[in-house]
C-alpha cells in the first residue's frame, strides 16, 4: 500500500479559502478563551514528495477498496448479521419473500433500513449490552424484492398486493436486541418490537396542524395522518424519543396539475417536485395519492416524526414546527440556556440546511414534561457568507419577504412551503445538505453535502467550491461560547471545509484534505455521520459505485490533531450497497452499521440474477437489507 500526501490544491484555492481567522471569530463574539481542542486553528498539510506515514489516532488496519460481494472489515474486527428485510419481530417464523403478504410484512423487518439508534434499556443509562434498535426503512427496490421483474418493467409489472406489501416494507422498525455470550441476538416477542408503516395512524401537531391545507377528505381537522415513508435519517431527542426524517416523498404521488393560475398548491407541489419522479403506484390501491383527487395529502408528509420506542402504546406525532422539506435528519443539542436545537439538511441539489430552536427548556427531570416541546420554537435557514461566517436567519411568517405578498397567510404556509420561505429569505442553495450532526466532544456542527452534478462551472459559491461537484465535502461549523459552552442558539457561526472528497492525486478531482490519506482512504460523496465517544468522525459514503466504481464503505478520522480529515477505510459494502446509519453503544465497542440495497449495482442486476446474494448466499434467496453488528475480538473500542 502506498501512501501518498493529499494537501491543499492550487494557490488559486488558497486564495479562495482566505477570510476572517478563527481567532478573529472567537474574539469579536467574547469566545477567546474556549479551549483549543474545539477551536483549534485548521491546518493543512503542505504539498510534498516524500512518503508520509498516517498520524492520528485510529489503529486499525486500513482496508482496501473494492468490488465485494460481500462486506469487509478489518484485521481483528468480527461482522455479524443481527437483522435483515423479513426477518420476523414477533415469533420465529422463517422468511419465504415467495409468499410474502403485506399483512405479514406488517409483523417483519422492513426493506432497505437507513438511520440507526440505539436505544439503552433502561433511558438514562450506559446500557451497551441491552436495547432497542430503532431503524428506518426508505424504499423499496422492486426488482429485487420479487421474481420476473426488471427496472424498466417494476411499474407495469407490480401488482396490488405487491404495492401493499410496499408500503408495509417502509417506515420504521423497532427492535429488542440483546448481546449474549454468542454476540448481538434479538429478542424474541418483545412486547418493544414493532413496526410503523405507510398506514400507521399518527398525529399532527404545531402551527400547520388543522390548517386548511392540511385538510383532507378522510380527515376534515386536519391533525390525523396515515403513515410515514421515504423515513431516510433521523436523530435522538434528550429525553429518550426517536425523530425520523421523511425525504423523498415526491415520488409516492401523482403529478399535480394546476387548477388555474391561483391554485394555492402549484407552487408548492412544483417546488416539492410531487410526482414529477415517479418510482411507485401507490394510487392504485390508495386514492389518497392521486394528488389532483387529493391536493392537500402531499402537504402531510416531508415532516419531522416523533416515536416514543419505550412507549408503543403512544402514538407517532408529526411536529410541523421543524418545517417540511426532503429531510435528511433531526440531529439534537442542547442551548446553553437548556433549549434544545435541532439540525437537519434538505436532500437535494441546491438545497439548503435548516436549524430549529425549541421556544420551551428541556426538563431532565420529567420526560413526559417534554412531549410537545417540538411543537413550539423558531425554524432557521443557513446563509454561508465568503467571510467565513455561516448566518442563520428565522423563518417566521410576517418578517422580511414571508407576507401575504409573497403568498403566505400564517406561520403555517412558511411551514409548508419551507423550501420557497427559504429561497426568499436568501439562504445558500448548497450541494446536496444530508446528514447535519454535532460532535458532542467539541459542539462542533459537521455537515455532509453528498455531491452535486447540476453545479456548472461559474456557478460556485465560498461553500461549495467545485461546480460540479461529483464526489461531494464537508464542512465544519463552530459556534460562539456563552460561558463555557457552544451556544447553537447563536445567530452566527464560524465555517470551514474539513474536506472535499475525490482523490487528491487526481488533478480533475480537485480534492481537499487536511492532512494525509492513503491510496484507499480518500472518499466521495459523504452522507451519514457519526461520532465515537473521542470525538473521532465516522462517514458513511452513498455513490461510490458511479463516482469512482468501487464499493460503498465507511471511513474514519480524527477531527483534531495532526490525523485531522485523515480518513482510513474501515468497511467495504457489498456490491450495490449504500452504507448508511452508523451508529455506537454507549461504551463504543459496538458499531451498528445499516447495509441498503444490496445487490442495487449495475441497474441489470434483479432478483433472478443479482449481483451479489448477500447476505443468505442462497440461490431461493434475494439480497436482503440487513443491520450488521460490528465488534473487536478484543472487545475493547471500536477503532483504538
Amino acid at each position: 500500500m502506498t501512501d501518498v500526501i493529499r494537501g491543499q490544491k492550487t494557490l488559486d484555492a488558497i486564495i479562495r479559502q482566505r477570510r476572517m481567522t478563527r481567532r478573529d471569530f472567537l474574539r469579536a463574539s467574547g469566545a477567546v478563551g474556549f479551549g483549543a481542542a474545539a477551536f483549534s486553528l485548521t491546518g493543512c498539510a503542505p504539498m510534498a514528495k516524500e512518503k508520509a506515514l498516517y498520524e492520528g489516532s485510529l489503529t486499525f488496519r486500513e482496508i482496501a477498496k473494492g468490488d465485494l460481494i460481500k462486506p469487509l472489515v478489518p484485521e481483528g474486527y468480527l461482522l455479524d448479521v443481527l437483522v435483515r428485510w423479513g426477518d420476523a419481530l414477533d415469533a420465529q417464523v422463517p422468511f419465504d419473500p415467495t409468499a410474502l403478504t403485506a399483512r405479514d410484512q406488517e409483523t417483519r423487518f422492513g426493506y432497505n433500513n437507513d438511520y440507526l439508534a440505539f436505544m439503552p434499556m433502561q433511558w438514562g443509562s450506559d446500557n451497551s449490552q441491552h436495547g432497542l434498535l430503532c431503524v428506518n426503512h426508505e424504499y423499496t427496490n422492486l426488482r429485487l424484492m420479487f421474481p420476473g421483474m426488471t427496472l424498466d418493467e417494476e411499474m407495469d409489472k407490480v401488482t396490488e398486493e405487491q404495492t401493499r406489501i410496499e408500503q408495509a416494507s417502509l417506515g420504521c422498525s423497532v427492535v429488542e436486541i440483546r448481546k449474549e455470550t454468542t454476540g448481538w441476538q434479538v429478542v424474541s416477542g418483545s412486547i418493544y418490537s414493532r413496526r410503523l408503516h405507510a398506514n400507521t395512524p399518527m398525529k399532527i401537531s404545531g402551527p400547520a396542524a388543522g390548517d386548511k391545507r392540511m385538510q383532507t377528505a378522510e380527515d376534515a381537522l386536519g391533525i390525523l395522518a396515515k403513515g410515514t415513508f421515504a423515513n431516510c435519517a433521523g436523530g435522538v431527542t434528550p429525553w429518550g424519543t426517536v425523530l425520523t426524517a421523511e425525504e423523498n416523498i415526491h415520488t409516492f404521488f401523482t403529478e399535480y396539475e394546476a387548477k388555474g393560475k391561483k391554485d394555492p398548491e402549484a407552487r408548492n407541489h412544483k417546488r416539492m417536485g410531487i410526482g414529477m419522479e415517479r418510482y411507485y403506484r401507490w394510487e392504485v390501491v390508495d386514492e389518497r395519492f392521486d394528488s389532483n383527487a387529493h391536493p392537500h395529502e402531499p402537504n402531510r408528509f416531508g415532516w419531522i416524526v416523533e416515536y416514543d420506542p419505550y412507549r408503543p402504546e403512544k402514538p407517532p406525532v408529526k411536529r410541523t414546527a421543524l418545517g417540511r422539506f426532503k429531510h435528511e435528519c433531526a440531529n439534537t443539542t442542547l442551548t446553553p440556556d437548556g433549549r434544545v436545537a435541532i439540525y437537519s439538511g434538505d436532500d437535494e441539489m441546491f438545497e439548503y440546511v435548516y436549524r430549529f430552536i425549541t421556544k420551551g427548556k428541556y426538563n431532565p427531570n420529567d420526560r413526559e414534561a417534554n412531549d410537545g416541546l417540538l411543537d413550539e420554537g423558531t425554524l432557521y435557514v443557513a446563509k454561508f457568507n465568503a467571510s467565513g461566517m455561516v448566518e442563520w436567519l428565522p423563518l417566521v411568517y410576517g418578517q422580511g419577504p414571508l407576507t401575504k405578498k409573497n403568498g403566505f397567510h400564517s406561520q403555517a404556509d412558511v411551514l409548508i412551503e419551507t423550501r420557497y420561505a427559504a429561497e426568499l429569505m436568501g439562504a445558500t442553495p448548497m450541494d446536496r445538505p444530508e446528514d447535519v450532526e454535532v460532535n458532542a466532544r467539541t459542539g462542533q456542527l459537521f455537515i455532509a453535502l453528498t455531491k452535486n452534478t447540476k453545479r456548472a462551472e461559474g456557478e460556485e459559491n465560498e461553500a461549495n467550491r467545485r461546480g460540479p461537484n461529483p464526489y461531494g465535502h464537508i464542512l465544519e461549523l463552530s459556534p460562539p461560547l456563552k460561558g463555557d459552552m457552544p451556544d447553537h442558539s447563536a445567530d452566527m457561526f464560524f465555517w470551514n471545509v474539513f474536506l472535499e472528497g475525490g482523490d487528491p492525486i487526481n488533478p480533475t478531482h480537485h480534492a481537499y484534505y487536511q492532512h494525509y490519506v492513503s491510496q484507499h482512504g480518500w472518499l466521495t460523496n459523504p452522507d451519514n455521520l457519526a461520532f465515537d465517544k473521542q470525538g473521532r468522525i465516522w462517514i458513511a459514503t452513498d455513490g461510490q459505485p458511479d463516482a469512482i466504481g468501487m464499493c460503498d464503505g465507511l471511513y474514519a478520522a480524527d477531527t483534531e490533531g495532526k490525523g485531522k480529515g485523515s480518513t482510513r477505510l474501515f468497511f467495504n459494502a457489498p456490491r450495490g450497497a449504500e452504507v448508511t446509519g452508523p451508529a455506537f453503544t454507549p461504551d463504543c465497542t459496538t458499531l451498528f452499521i445499516s447495509v441498503q440495497h444490496p445487490g442495487d449495482f449495475p441497474l441489470k442486476s434483479t432478483y433472478d440474477a443479482p449481483s451479489t446474494r448477500w447476505p443468505d448466499f442462497r440461490d431461493d434467496m434475494p439480497p436482503r437489507p440487513a443491520v450488521v453488528a460490528i465488534t473487536k475480538e478484543d472487545g475493547k473500542v471500536i477503532g483504538s
